[in-house]
């Protein structure tokens, strides 16, 4: 096997970095006012990021042959993981989901970890099928079944934004793997009609779309969240207000390290911190297209494209949320928010990602 892919690696290590820049920078009013401690955040933070880097090197030295075998038990695993978590006393309740299993004072996101099951499983899936999936009803459905059954065990939480950066993920790998583009125009349609019907049942989402469409609206309560948010994008102009100036997290911008740390950084930083951020995504998934074409095994074509897709849709969906383009989904900014259970993950797919550029 040889050298891993440096260059992507030194840049997620750096763009790690200036995540927990940002993170103590967006928390440390807010912390040192509830925990007093301007460093919670931070240490915890931290702790994941060092955690996530020995991940991330000890997954690069696994073949991506050893996945492809064990991705029946990994997905079984998840699998039993999301139903557990939906149990009363098992589960832990926050912010209305119950998506946490509780350790001590951190909290472990099973939704989190089915991502990298889901890929690996239908990696494998497509890998294996590549004359089945001519036939819709043979070589699609099935897969499409499986997705369906972990999307509504993760809408029980509920946990709409997750469950929406899956399905667009695995879609993306079954798109690429070759099946017909009329298809996805019909299950595009049945998704819609889908969505609507999650946003009928639930009443706290159609709140969600009313402020999403006039935040003003309700500006002290369901539209407070994107106003605040748009007060601190607009100010930052080309260079920003500079490291620590932030007005919004002076408890303006609720939590402002977790779905909102964008924000803060337009706010800092400027136009100039954008473009380094979505420059970071565009490069990471750059870099990984690179290393998954190179590679001769379709497994690890498409576990390789899968992975860095994932990160760019969660990616995508956070900044469309933070500047107003679509409702508020609660989906994380990958490497910037703050969530150990995010923050693994991601360092476990970059792992993945370089273990198929070895070879």
């Amino acid at each position: 096997m040889k050298h891993f892919d440096r260059l992507l690696f030194f840049i997620v290590i750096v763009i790690g970095i200036f995540g927990i820049v940002m993170i103590y920078s967006a928390s440390a009013i807010w912390a040192e006012y509830k925990f007093q401690d301007p460093f919670k955040f931070v240490k915890s933070q931290s702790l994941f990021f060092i955690l996530g880097i020995i991940m991330c090197l000890i997954v690069s030295r696994i073949p991506p042959d050893f996945w492809k075998k064990h991705a029946n038990k990994i997905i079984l695993a998840c699998f039993i993981l999301l139903v557990l978590v939906l149990i009363p006393g098992i589960g832990t309740v926050r912010n209305g989901s119950r998506s946490w299993f509780g350790i001590g004072g951190l909290g472990v996101q099973p939704s989190e970890f089915a991502k990298i099951g889901l890929i690996i499983f239908v990696s494998k899936y497509l890998s294996q099928n590549q004359k089945e999936l001519r036939d819709i009803k043979k070589g699609v459905l099935p897969i499409l079944l499986v997705i369906g059954v972990f999307f509504l065990l993760i809408m029980l939480e509920p946990d709409f934004g997750t469950a929406m950066v899956i399905v667009l993920t695995l879609v993306s790998l079954i798109f690429i793997s070759g099946v017909k583009v009329s298809f996805f125009v019909k299950i595009g349609l049945v998704g819609l009609m889908g969505i609507v019907a999650l946003i009928i049942v639930a009443p706290y989402r159609m709140t969600r779309i009313i402020s999403f469409l006039n935040p003003w609206s309700d500006p002290l309560g369901s539209g407070f969240q994107i106003i605040q948010s748009l007060y601190a994008i607009g100010p930052g102009g080309l260079l920003g207000q500079g490291f620590l100036n932030s007005h919004q997290k002076h408890f303006y911008l609720p939590e402002p390290q977790t779905d909102f740390i964008f924000s803060i950084i337009s706010e800092e930083f400027g136009f100039l911190g954008v473009l380094i951020v979505v420059s970071f995504f565009f490069f990471l998934f750059y870099r990984s297209v690179k290393v998954s074409l190179k590679s001769n095994d379709l497994f690890s074509k498409f576990l390789a494209f899968g992975l860095s897709i994932g990160i760019l849709i969660q990616a995508t969906l956070n900044l469309c949320v933070v500047i107003g383009l679509i409702p508020v989904t609660g989906v994380t900014l990958p490497f910037f928010s703050y969530g150990g259970s995010s923050l693994l993950v991601t360092m476990i797919s970059i792992g993945m990602i370089l273990s198929i550029s070895r070879k």
